[in-house]
C-alpha cells in the first residue's frame, strides 16, 4: 500500500469499556460510514478455519495455550486492509491493544481517528449487574431500564437467565484491566492529536451524532 493509498482512507479505532454500549455505536457508524469492522479475534478464527500460512503460523501458538505474537496479528491486518471492502478505510475493534501494537500499526496504515467511548465506572455497573434475558427467546432485559412487565416475556414465556460473570466484583476487576490497557494507548494517541472522548453516558442517538462529527 503507497503512501497515497494510506492516507486517502478513513482508519477509526474504537474504545469503550464493557457495558459502555461500544457494539451499538460500533453498528451505527458502520452503517453510516460504510466502513467494515474489523475485529482481530474475528479475522484469527478465519484464518485457521480457511488454513492460510497465517491462520496455520496463529493456530501453532494457539494450541499451545500462548499469545499470538503481535507480528501475526499485523500479518493478518496488512491482508485484510487488502480486501475490496476495506479500500476506503477499516474500523478497528479490540485492536490496539498495547502501544508496540499501536507503533506497528502506524508502520502499515495512517489510523484517522481514535474515538474512546466514556463512561463512568459506577454506571458500567449497573448496566452489566442489572441486566437479564429470557431463557426461552434471549430477550435482553434490565432490572431499572427495561424490566419485564408482568413476569411474561414476548414470546410468551419467561425463565430469567443472568450471566454468572455480570456481578459487581468481576465488572470492576475488568474495568481496572480496561483502564490499565487503555491509558498507555491514550497518551499515545493523544501525542499524536488524534484522541478523542465521547460521553457515552447519554441518549444513544446523541452519542452516535458525536461520533459522526468527530469525522467530520
Amino acid at each position: 500500500m503507497d503512501e497515497g493509498e494510506r492516507q486517502g482512507m478513513l482508519n477509526i479505532v474504537l474504545f469503550g469499556p464493557p457495558g459502555a454500549g461500544k457494539g451499538t455505536q460500533a453498528q451505527r457508524m458502520m452503517d453510516a460510514t460504510g466502513l467494515p469492522q474489523v475485529s482481530t479475534g474475528d479475522m484469527l478464527r478465519a484464518a485457521v478455519k480457511a488454513g492460510t500460512s497465517v491462520g496455520i503460523e496463529a493456530k501453532s501458538y494457539m494450541d499451545k495455550g500462548a499469545l499470538v505474537p503481535d507480528s501475526v496479528i499485523i500479518d493478518l491486518i496488512r491482508d485484510r486492509l487488502h480486501d475490496d471492502d476495506a479500500k476506503n478505510g477499516v474500523m478497528f475493534d479490540g485492536f490496539p491493544r498495547t502501544v508496540p501494537q499501536a507503533e506497528a500499526l502506524s508502520e502499515i496504515v495512517e489510523v484517522s481517528a481514535v474515538l474512546a467511548i466514556d463512561v463512568p465506572d459506577e454506571r458500567i455497573v449497573e448496566r452489566i449487574c442489572g441486566r437479564y434475558s429470557c431463557g426461552t427467546c434471549g430477550t435482553v432485559y434490565h432490572d431499572t431500564f427495561n424490566p419485564i412487565q408482568n413476569g411474561i416475556c414476548g414470546c410468551g414465556s419467561f425463565t430469567e437467565k443472568r450471566r454468572a460473570d455480570d456481578v459487581e466484583e468481576t465488572v470492576l476487576a475488568r474495568l481496572e484491566a480496561y483502564h490499565t490497557q487503555t491509558s498507555p494507548l491514550a497518551d499515545f494517541y493523544r501525542a499524536a492529536g488524534i484522541f478523542h472522548h465521547v460521553d457515552g453516558d447519554r441518549d444513544i442517538d446523541v452519542i452516535t451524532t458525536d461520533l459522526l462529527a468527530v469525522l467530520g
